[in-house]
């Protein structure tokens, strides 16, 4: 059986797709609306180019805070709108009080207005398209699972859930001793006798190899796969692939191998990078601060109103290699909250205050950590520092706990930007997967992606 390629985007093809043709669209707009309504206000010409790229930036860069990227937020028509509006709106306020880089006001306001509904209406156009064609059933890539089938619910569960267009259509039970479990939600069991005949039947455009113990997969099913991958089929593992659709380490799935797992970021080492991220640390921290000081009129009548009580604590946390220190945060909670010892924040947690929901929510608590960050205990990037109670309760359960203090903890991270605030072992687990990510992968670019999407965070209300 030759291999048969089937019509499929990968996760990276389709946020490309995106992005290149909501450029597109609002260039093709432009042009209608030039052609149409004698609209003058940015031409698509050759002097323009610069007008036209300094506007795709700024929808790409809102595009990206507002969401409108992000392939669940983009499969859901109405939130697809709603984030339209958001990021459009952004951008073109931006761009009529940036002249220096953009075309000055037009002379006719009503042109701004023909500006704006262009602009929504042509990347919405584009949207339904791509949620009724690119986003449809016929360009699923279709995935047979092989491997271990005693933990198919945790395996195929995060994968569903991130990318609902990487459709695992099966399994097959590769372990020789044990039984199947019952079918989970749909997922249809298959014969291992009967790989090769439904691979061409259903369509499978990848396998997916599933297993603690490779030894574990029978013989025969071992050599239809080695039969299919010299036919050029695709056969991937499912720790890369986890990895790749949830940009989290599968830690649960790393055992005595652990070192095949962890080929951490140069970026750790590299003291070019590591100059201009504590540059950037410094700098930022600065503007910080000075923010800090404009609202904390604000920020006192809160607290003397909804807060009573001090208006800092002091914390001891885990720093970058094991080292204490003490963090500064805005108090959100009652005080004395802890009299019976530490204990979890949970969701509307009866400890912490009206106004300190607020502060935590808008991640204003935050604040004071600037100051850690100017001493050089903290970065503004990295994992979220931890006490010690919960690092020594932590690291007895949870394999490779630890190893998120090799870099500096920080302000935000990529375990903040995609997670909620964790409350319990499970949700320490999901963080610590996203912090080994971002640790194996650290670089500008991803560091970059975090400071954006945490405006997401901020702006959607995402802190606890």
């Amino acid at each position: 059986m030759g291999r048969k390629k089937y019509i499929h985007f990968e996760v990276s093809e389709r946020k490309i797709l995106l992005r290149i043709i909501d450029i597109l669209a609002i260039v093709l707009g432009l042009y209608i609306l030039e052609s149409s309504f004698n609209f003058d206000y940015l031409r698509i010409e050759q002097d323009t180019i610069i007008d036209l790229m300094v506007l795709a930036v700024y929808i790409t860069v809102f595009g990206t805070i507002f969401e409108i990227y992000d392939l669940r937020q983009s499969s859901k028509l109405d939130v697809t709108f709603r984030n339209i509006v958001f990021t459009v709106s952004t951008s073109v306020l931006f761009y009529l009080f940036t002249p220096v880089l953009t075309p000055f006001l037009p002379e006719q306001r009503l042109q701004i207005l023909y500006f704006y509904i262009c602009l929504i209406t042509m990347i919405f156009l584009w949207r339904w398209a791509y949620i009724a064609f690119v986003s449809a059933p016929r360009f699923y890539k279709k995935v047979l699972l092989v491997g271990d089938v005693s933990n198919i619910e945790n395996i195929v569960k995060p994968l569903n859930e991130k990318d609902p267009n990487y459709k695992i259509v099966g399994f097959i039970n590769a372990e020789t001793n044990v039984p199947s479990p019952i079918t989970f939600k749909g997922l249809k069991e298959f014969k291992s006798s009967d790989l090769l005949h439904v691979i061409k039947e259903e369509k499978i455009s990848e396998i997916l190899v599933a297993s603690y113990n490779s030894e574990n997969i029978t013989s025969a099913i071992y050599h239809d796969l080695i039969t299919l991958l010299d036919r050029g089929f695709i056969i991937r593992e499912y720790t890369q692939v986890f990895e790749e659709l949830t940009y989290r380490v599968p830690i649960q799935f790393v055992g005595k191998d652990f070192y095949k797992y962890f080929p951490f970021s140069r970026s750790n080492q590299n003291t070019l990078y590591l100059f201009f991220h504590r540059t950037f640390d410094i700098l930022f921290s600065v503007l910080g601060l000075i923010l800090g000081i404009c609202i904390l009129p604000l920020i006192l009548i809160g607290n003397l109103i909804a807060n009573r009580g001090p208006l800092f604590y002091v914390q001891e946390r885990v720093g970058q290699n094991g080292k204490l220190f003490k963090i500064v945060k805005l108090r959100s909670m009652i005080v004395n909250a802890e009299t019976n010892g530490a204990k979890w924040a949970q969701i509307n947690d009866v400890r912490i205050t009206r106004f300190g929901k607020f502060l935590r929510r808008a991640r204003l608590d935050e604040i004071p950590q600037f100051i850690n960050v100017i001493r050089g205990n903290m970065s503004i990037i990295g994992p979220r520092p931890e006490r010690p109670f919960f690092v020594k309760e932590l690291s007895a359960i949870i394999p490779f706990y630890e190893t998120r203090h090799i870099v500096k903890p920080g302000l935000t991270g990529w375990a903040q930007v995609n997670t909620r605030y964790g409350a319990s072992v499970d949700d320490s687990l999901t963080k610590l997967q996203y912090d080994l990510y971002y640790i194996k992968h650290r670089s500008l670019f991803l560091d970059l992606n975090i400071f954006v999407k945490t405006f997401s965070t901020i702006l959607y209300y995402r802190g606890q």
